[in-house]
C-alpha cells in the first residue's frame, strides 16, 4: 500500500453531508427496503427447517436484512450513513407490509443501524476497508440478535446465544464483507465516481 493511500484510508472524515450524498443514500436504503420486504415472506422456511436441527440456528438467514447500513456507509462515507440507510430500509419495508408489525420492523431496524454505526465510529469514520465493513456487519447481526432475544418469550439460553451468534456470522459475511465487494464493483462501473468509495485508490 502506497503512503498516498495510506493517507486516503486514515485522514479526517468529512462530516458535511452532501445533497448527492443524501440521495444515492436514499435510493440504495429504499431499494434494500424493498428486498427486506420480500425477504419477510421468504425467510421463514429455511429458518423453520435449520431451527429444526437446532433451536436458534435460523438465525443465518437473517443475513437480508442486515446489509442495508453497511452498504450505504460503505458508499457515502459519512457519520450517521450506517443508522440512516438501516432505518430508512425498515421504513420502507414497513410501508410495504410485513407480517412482525409497524413497531417491531422500526426498532429492529433502527437497532441495526445504531450496530452498524458504531463498527465504523470504532475508527472514528478514518478507515473504510474490508475490515471496518466487516465488523460494522457483524455488530449489525449482534444488534439484531441481541434485540430479538430480548423481545422474543420463550427462548431458552441457549437458543437464545446460538441465535445472536449466527446473526452475527451472518452479518460479517452478507452484511459486511460482501458488501465491501458489491460496493467495489459499483466502483468499477463509475456510478459512484462523486464519491471517495467510488476512487480507483480506495484501500482494500
Amino acid at each position: 500500500m502506497t503512503e498516498e493511500n495510506q493517507s486516503s484510508a486514515v485522514r479526517k472524515p468529512n462530516v458535511k453531508w452532501r445533497v448527492v450524498d443524501i440521495v444515492v443514500a436514499a435510493i440504495v436504503a429504499v431499494a434494500s427496503g424493498v428486498i427486506f420486504w420480500a425477504w419477510d415472506f421468504i425467510y421463514a422456511v429455511p429458518t423453520a427447517l435449520f431451527d429444526s436441527l437446532t433451536p436458534g440456528l435460523g438465525g443465518l438467514f437473517h443475513f437480508m436484512w442486515l446489509f442495508a447500513g453497511p452498504l450505504v456507509a460503505i458508499i457515502i462515507r459519512k457519520p450517521g450513513a450506517a443508522f440512516f440507510g438501516e432505518t430508512i430500509a425498515a421504513v420502507i419495508e414497513t410501508l410495504l407490509g410485513n407480517p412482525f408489525g409497524v413497531a417491531h420492523a422500526l426498532l429492529i431496524g433502527m437497532a441495526q443501524g445504531l450496530g452498524a454505526e458504531i463498527g465504523f465510529a470504532v475508527f472514528a469514520y478514518r478507515k473504510w476497508n474490508l475490515l471496518t465493513v466487516t465488523l460494522a456487519g457483524a455488530l449489525t447481526g449482534l444488534s439484531n440478535g441481541l434485540y430479538e432475544w430480548v423481545v422474543t418469550a420463550g427462548w431458552s439460553t441457549l437458543q437464545g446465544v446460538v441465535f445472536t451468534v449466527c446473526c452475527v456470522i451472518s452479518g460479517a459475511v452478507f452484511g459486511g464483507a460482501l458488501m465491501w465487494f458489491v460496493q467495489k464493483a459499483l466502483a468499477k462501473t463509475g456510478v459512484l465516481d462523486r464519491f471517495e468509495s467510488g476512487k480507483a485508490d480506495v484501500v482494500a
